[in-house]
């Protein structure tokens, strides 16, 4: 009789274990439904409590939902390069005639010392202007190819700092840390967060390497949660006289040689904004 009541409560308990852990498992993927369908494949849920075979499942995917990532970012980058070129394209095919017209009219003897002068030379300057504005942003579809080295990355960052000695600097970074990147390129990227912070009243800022990534974070004014969604898209900025450029021109720049630039949902302890530079 005793034995039989063990049994049944060994078995009771297995049931109860059994329910409680599918629970656990139904919730994991509502999390990493609900996570995907908000497009933020960044979820990373712990492998502690399940049995061998799930844990290498959600190993997987947590690796999975990262790949996608920066999958997506690659297609955005891409996107956005062609509707780049398709829309310069199609902006010089109309500035051109308009220039080359209103040059001819200009140079006409009939033209000159007439209301019509002034008329076209604002017609020209202003197609002109335009053409340069154009010309810039073509510049985003045609990247120059990276030159990669070895870059010791703590004297890469010691030259920053002496490029903004009016900022704090923090810098947690293994003493041989080495980055295998276009230093050039590199440095236009850094050069531009750091520039960005600035601008946004950042009176420190912190490096720290973590395992594949570096955080690099600063305390200038907080990036609301509506401008997050944007900053990586071409031409969206919020200054009065930015251009919109620098963060998705970063991106690309980066992506080109292998890394991943995005924001951090949350920022770094003491800090108010943290972009994720990873590998």
């Amino acid at each position: 009789m005793i034995a039989a009541c063990a049994v049944i409560a060994v078995a009771i308990a297995i049931a109860i274990w059994i329910y409680r852990h599918q629970c656990l498992l139904r919730d994991r993927a509502a999390l990493m439904r609900d996570a995907i369908r908000h497009r933020d494949f960044s979820f990373k849920l712990p492998v502690k409590g399940l049995l061998f075979g799930e844990r290498a499942l959600q190993k997987a995917l947590n690796e999975m939902g990262h790949d996608i990532e920066k999958l997506e970012a690659h297609n955005e980058v891409e996107s956005w390069q062609k509707l780049t070129r398709v829309l310069t394209h199609e902006i010089m095919n109309v500035i051109a005639p308009i220039q080359s017209i209103s040059q001819a009219y200009l140079q006409d003897p009939d033209i000159k010392s007439t209301p019509y002068e002034e008329g076209l030379q604002a017609i020209l300057d202003s197609s002109s202007g335009l053409a340069v504005f154009v010309s810039n942003y073509r510049k985003m579809t045609q990247l120059q190819e990276p030159v990669m080295k070895d870059i010791d990355f703590n004297s890469f960052c010691s030259g920053l700092a002496v490029l903004y000695p009016e900022l704090r600097w923090e810098l947690t970074l293994p003493a041989n840390l080495t980055l295998k990147a276009d230093e050039d390129l590199l440095h236009q990227v850094f050069i531009n967060l750091v520039k960005n912070a600035k601008e946004a009243d950042a009176k420190s800022v912190g490096i720290r390497y973590e395992k594949t990534s570096l955080l690099i974070s600063n305390d200038g004014h907080v990036i609301p949660d509506d401008v997050a969604r944007e900053i990586f898209i071409p031409f969206f900025t919020t200054k009065q006289h930015g251009n919109g450029i620098g963060l998705s021109l970063s991106r690309q720049v980066l992506m080109s040689q292998g890394y991943l630039l995005s924001l951090a949902e949350r920022p770094e302890r003491n800090y108010n904004v943290t972009f994720i530079l990873e590998w």
